[in-house]
């Protein structure tokens, strides 16, 4: 069958299977970190309370694993486990009271896992390691495949108790079904092996034994991966056939949709900003094509107008959108009434989203303060204050925007012409330009909040006491500190210098990264598209270290490879020389202590800046009520910006 386009609108109601959701945006499941001893935790709900009053349709939860063979990560929801149902009642009673569906993802994450937790042997279709953990797995008999097959049944019909509206079961990134399916990873003989339709027996069976338990009262949905990404993995013919055969079984109520494997490929199932919108919605849209069954696209959507053109081209029955309703709780309710100029945009930055939780902390947002902290509840007002805010940075741009939302008196200074700071500087970047978002946002919301603008302001404690605040919040950001062995060198200049065109390094050109983020790589990739010959050097073992967490990592070496940027890596600056026809650059090795020379045209440096404080000291002296936040407490990451400018604000 086929089906086209049929101008469908996000506030259009769908039904799906015994239940009608209110319109087409939905909270799709990933990972918090929030489960404490396996169970739903307080700041479970509040999460997705909060979700749910912002308006989407469906909420589908975290994974919760249906064996005790399973256990990934730390923070896991045990489903096995009888004792969570009163954690189930308590998280769908809270989602219920806002007209938003929940379900449950169900899920065995089979070899991509860890045996630390459990002291157990994997469980895979094949003695296959995943390329990431390493562990050779245990083959599943038939005796395994039915404990499996009764597990997620029987977790089913406890999410059912639970009060969840059904459940999802998880065939996709990090799951045992995906496994089966994937010529790679499932070399067997039997009866679950072979051709597709025997690879694909054990999801349909598992299919079927949810349905019996859950009946028809209840959704049950399945989420396919249409590309993974591996050699050997599952493609977009194999899951057209096996979304047919899923609607054949009639078991099912809908389909969800991913791309990429949750290790080896995991840069295309959470996509960093350098990634287009829209990457993945061939999946969804080759599988709409070929089956009645209601359809959720995902893929980097983070702007109404996105959301409108998969639904009204066709591609998609749903729109799935995770870290734009984390960056914006309100993110379905803004675009269903039209305030798609209000919402807090998703910039794709992974830093402490996906870049958190794989370091086993709990999920937060860098642009949105309390993403994760829900449960905290909201602050104290305060009386009304007059305050001034010095710098109009993310700090200090969070801090007026949170204290103007509280009813005080707000005027923010900023030297310069436009506010954002050193964001409004790494944007200019290839590839970092959605960083933009995370201040033009805060200024828009500024100004609706009444705050008063004075820009190009030459502050000093003078001009401060004129104004007369009750409270100053210092938001001064850092400067650039030149390291000692660059000397007395004009061929040395910082990364902000490039950004902000007060530096033009041309030929050849070394950049010095001391810090292993986007500082030195992103800067690098701006050289060589201005015809630089770029080299980049770093004590690290690799180039843009911190960069794996966000999962820019991968993009940024097939980039720096096509635009033959070299790397030299586990080396530090021992000193540079200036000569007629360039800078001897001295580059010693870590462990060997060899020193080696590069010559170069201009050497540019990402390395470790200061506060710019001095106000914050002056003002302190002369006993004025000041706040220090951001990079002027100490040079950190946008997040501890934000968190910062909120805070002080919160806390008046």
């Amino acid at each position: 069958m086929t089906r086209t386009g049929t101008g469908t609108v996000p506030h259009a109601t769908l039904r799906i299977g015994p239940v009608t959701l209110r319109n087409r945006i939905v909270f799709p499941a990933h990972l918090t970190n929030f489960s404490v001893d396996g169970s739903v935790t307080d700041r479970h709900i509040a999460y997705y309370e909060a979700r749910a009053r912002g308006g989407a349709a469906m909420i589908v939860t975290e994974e919760h694993t249906v064996h005790p063979s399973d256990r990934p990560y730390e923070k896991l929801i045990r489903g096995w486990d009888p004792d969570v149902v009163t954690g189930y009642r308590r998280l769908t009673d809270a989602v219920h009271r806002h007209g938003t569906r929940i379900l449950a993802q169900l899920n065995h994450n089979g070899a991509q896992g860890t045996s630390m937790y459990t002291g157990w042997p994997l469980w895979a279709p094949s003695p296959e390691p995943d390329p990431l953990f390493r562990e050779v797995p245990r083959v599943v008999g038939e005796s395994e495949i039915a404990e499996l097959v009764a597990g997620y049944a029987d977790v089913a019909r406890r999410c059912a108790d639970g009060g969840f509206d059904g459940v999802e079961i998880q065939c996709s990134q990090a799951s045992i079904l995906r496994a089966f399916l994937a010529r790679a990873t499932n070399r067997r003989t039997d009866h679950y092996g072979g051709d597709l339709a025997g690879r694909a027996r054990l999801l349909l069976e598992v299919v079927a034994a949810v349905r019996r338990v859950l009946g028809g009262d209840r959704v049950v949905g399945v989420r396919l991966t249409g590309h993974d990404g591996t050699d050997g993995g599952v493609g977009i013919d194999d899951a057209v056939q096996v979304a047919r055969m899923l609607e054949a079984s009639g078991d099912v109520d809908y389909l969800n949709t991913s791309v990429g494997v949750a290790t080896e490929t995991l840069h295309l199932v959470e996509a960093p900003m350098s990634t287009p919108h829209g990457y993945s919605l061939f999946v969804p849209d080759a599988i709409r094509a070929a089956v009645s069954l209601p359809v959720v696209g995902v893929g980097r959507f983070t702007r109404p107008e996105q959301v409108g053109a998969a639904l009204s081209d066709g591609v998609c029955d749903l729109v799935g959108a995770v870290r734009a309703q984390i960056a914006d709780p309100d993110f379905a309710n803004r675009v269903l009434s039209g305030r798609g100029d209000e919402i807090r945009p998703c910039i794709g930055c992974n830093q402490e989203c996906i870049g958190r939780v794989g370091l086993n902390r709990p999920i937060s947002c860098a642009v949105n303060p309390h993403a994760g902290h829900e449960s905290d509840g909201p602050a104290a007002i305060a009386a009304p204050q007059r305050v001034v805010v010095v710098g109009g940075g993310p700090a200090g741009l969070q801090a007026a925007a949170t204290a103007a939302t509280h009813g005080h008196s707000v005027v923010l200074l900023e030297r310069n012409r436009h506010t954002g700071g050193q964001i409004r500087e790494a944007a200019v970047a290839p590839h970092r330009a959605e960083l933009l978002g995370a201040v033009t946002h805060l200024d828009a919301e500024c100004h609706r909040r009444g705050v008063e603008f004075r820009m190009g302001a030459a502050v000093d404690v003078r001009m401060l006491r004129a104004l007369a605040p009750d409270v100053v919040i210092v938001a001064t950001g850092a400067r650039p500190r030149r390291p000692a062995w660059a000397g007395s060198s004009a061929r040395v200049s910082d990364v902000r210098d490039v950004l902000t065109g007060r530096a033009t390094p041309s030929g050849r050109v070394l950049v010095a990264d001391d810090l292993g983020f986007h500082q030195a790589t992103s800067v690098a990739e701006l050289l060589a598209d201005r015809g630089c010959a770029v080299t980049v050097c770093t004590p690290g073992m690799v180039v843009g270290q911190d960069l794996g967490p966000t999962l820019e990592l991968d993009g940024w070496l097939r980039r720096a490879h096509d635009k033959r940027i070299g790397r030299v890596t586990g080396v530090a600056v021992g000193g540079v020389v200036d000569l007629p026809d360039g800078t001897e650059v001295a580059l010693v090795h870590h462990a060997t202590g060899e020193r080696t020379t590069l010559t170069v045209d201009a050497v540019v440096v990402a390395a470790h800046q200061e506060p710019v404080d001095e106000l914050w000291h002056e003002l302190s002296e002369c006993g004025t009520r000041v706040i220090r936040v951001g990079d002027a407490v100490t040079p950190r990451r946008l997040h501890a910006a934000v968190l910062e400018g909120d805070r002080a604000a919160r806390e008046l």
